[in-house]
């Protein structure tokens, strides 16, 4: 990877721009929406555009399958942590979400999985974790207050992640740092901020949105693996990120994620 410090700043820069632009979004629309953008491949998107940069094609298709790949492991992260919070306290949801996540994407990341199999368990997943996830509550979603200390730590775990994803995608195996991808920062942080401040029911209408904004990460990778062996860096990236914004505008409109508290009433 290359070692020009100015493209470095650049790269890092874009990923707090991601988060920066996704805080400030969510003190707007509330916990749900806030899931969702977190949901989204919101870091994960310019991350692999600079190992697209940076990486010959086949070996980012590599750590995309193995993200891919990884996808359940980081849903069951989520579903623990939501349905932990009801009754304990965010280190002790963050412990047991972690734990699942290490122990199920170890199990992942050792079986041969072809790119049409990681496909479809990480679709079958999201229908999973969207049945799994505990009820929200009937209170109407609203605007999250994001004091500047916590985007500041937003900010720093983005960042915090980017680099050991570049450092991991020069020294690590494609299947290592596959997984590195698929850590969920924001579905860590996020719900620990929740949960002191909002409640347990908060803290699953976020978690419920990331779910959500999960169909735009895994469309994102479904797309991404699939056309980098045949189509221009650039094209496959694009095409992706187009992917990533219609999935879940299509998955509203169809009405298979689960209604709002608001409109259930």
């Amino acid at each position: 990877m290359t070692s020009d410090l100015p493209l470095l700043v650049a790269k890092l820069s874009l990923v707090a721009a991601s988060m920066w632009g996704a805080s400030l979004l969510a003190r707007r629309y509330g916990h749900s929406v806030s899931g969702a953008l977190a949901g989204l491949p919101v870091i994960v998107g310019p991350i692999m555009a600079m190992l697209l940069i940076d990486l010959p094609a086949e070996r980012v298709r590599g750590i995309a399958l193995a993200t891919l790949v990884c996808e359940p492991a980081m849903l069951a992260h989520i579903v623990v942590f939501a349905n932990a919070a009801r009754r304990f306290t965010w280190p002790v949801c963050l412990a047991l979400a972690t734990a699942t996540f290490l122990a199920a994407s170890a199990l992942l990341t050792h079986l041969d999985w072809g790119a049409t199999g990681a496909a479809a368990l990480a679709i079958a997943a999201l229908i999973v974790a969207a049945l799994a996830l505990p009820a929200s509550g009937s209170a109407a979603d609203a605007p999250v207050p994001v004091p500047r200390s916590e985007l500041g730590w937003r900010i720093a775990v983005a960042l915090a992640i980017a680099g050991s994803v570049m450092w991991g995608a020069d020294h690590l195996p494609a299947a290592l740092a596959g997984a590195l991808l698929a850590v969920p920062i924001t579905g860590s942080v996020l719900p620990c901020f929740t949960l002191p401040r909002h409640g347990p029911q908060a803290t699953a209408r976020l978690l419920g949105g990331f779910v959500r904004g999960q169909t735009g990460f895994v469309a994102f990778f479904i797309v991404l693996v699939s056309l980098l062996p045949i189509a221009a860096k650039p094209v496959a990236f694009i095409a992706a990120v187009a992917a990533a914004v219609a999935a879940p505008l299509m998955l509203r409109r169809s009405r298979i994620a689960a209604p709002t508290p608001a409109a259930s009433e």
